[in-house]
């Protein structure tokens, strides 16, 4: 226990530096970007004077310079305060906090999907190498890499919900009825369905291909060899001493595609409605809400550094090899 708190403080004060790092890019980053909330507000007015824009810029103090705001960003941050945003006239830490959850939700559950399918879709080609089965997983993981999430999405809903309406089109529940706590799951599951199976195939192919490639790396290795010397029978040989050492690379690409699996939400959860973080901050952009868009980023850069330092945590419990220091 005093070694896993001691290696936790550690990976807590270098994930500091990180995240000022990546707060201070970010700001920076969108600051080069042209427009901001003021000229978002006199577009939609029809057109301002130099006076509005001027009052506008003042109010959201886009008229000091940049160093002084990006002080005022850093210290607001320090203090947990994300900002305000003027298009939903509400807290920064508010929104992402009522939005967040629909992202975990669908993140969490594509993964799962993802990795189970991907274990059994690999081992499967593996222990068949260089027969029809093989052949055919990997043809299927192939077109699920090759092929754009956003079009995978619209098939989805030109099929099952326009042609055969078996599942809803977008959104996470039905809006304006009055369920009970059992129903109104039902009802959420059902629209999972088609943004998570979306969502889970461009990552069920990266896992099957990558558990057909360890397994059969480990299918060579000598210890494997004597095994099969003892007499085990082949079942044996591959669930027992080949899975246990082929999953291990599973589980840090699973670290690795937090990020991207943050990028590819976005595209989910716009074309399904889903009211996520993905969606808010697809819309931030075109709104150029500049505190709502810094602290969207924040918050999956701090996901993304919490997952890797979880999926450390699972290695170093999954390999004894492996000593947390």
């Amino acid at each position: 226990m005093p070694r896993l708190v001691g290696y936790l403080a550690r990976r807590v004060l270098q994930a500091v530096p990180i995240l000022l790092g990546i707060a201070i890019f970010n700001c920076l980053l969108l600051h080069l970007a042209p427009g901001d909330a003021a000229d978002v507000l006199a577009g939609e007015a029809g057109g301002a004077s130099e006076e509005y824009l001027a009052q506008m810029k003042a109010k959201f103090g886009l008229d000091q310079p940049l160093y002084v705001q990006l002080g005022r960003y850093l210290a607001n941050v320090a203090t947990l305060d994300l900002g305000f945003s003027f298009r939903h006239n509400m807290a920064v830490a508010d929104l992402i906090g009522g939005r967040l959850p629909a992202t975990l939700l669908l993140m969490v559950t594509a993964v799962a999907v993802a990795f189970a399918l991907g274990i059994v879709l690999g081992v499967t080609a593996a222990r068949h190498v260089r027969r029809p089965i093989d052949g055919l997983v990997s043809v299927i993981a192939l077109l699920a890499y090759a092929t754009p999430i956003f079009w995978i999405g619209l098939m989805m809903i030109l099929l099952f919900s326009v042609h055969l309406g078996w599942l809803p089109s977008g959104g996470m529940m039905t809006v304006g009825t009055d369920l009970s706590a059992f129903d109104r799951l039902a009802d959420i599951a059902r629209h999972m369905v088609l943004p998570t199976v979306t969502l889970a195939l461009f990552y069920l192919a990266l896992y099957t291909r990558l558990m057909r490639a360890s397994m059969l790396e480990i299918y060579g290795q000598d210890f494997v060899t004597t095994a099969r010397a003892k007499g085990l029978d082949e079942r044996r040989v591959a669930y027992r001493h080949v899975f246990r050492n082929a999953v291990l690379p599973m589980i840090t690409m699973l670290g690795l595609q937090v990020g991207s699996l943050l990028g590819g939400s976005v595209l989910v959860e716009t074309v399904f409605g889903w009211p996520g973080l993905g969606r808010l901050a697809f819309e931030a952009v075109f709104q150029r809400d500049h505190n709502l868009l810094l602290g969207i980023l924040l918050v999956s850069s701090l996901l993304v550094v919490g997952i890797n330092v979880l999926v450390d945590l699972a290695y170093a419990k999954l390999d004894p090899r492996i000593e947390l220091r």
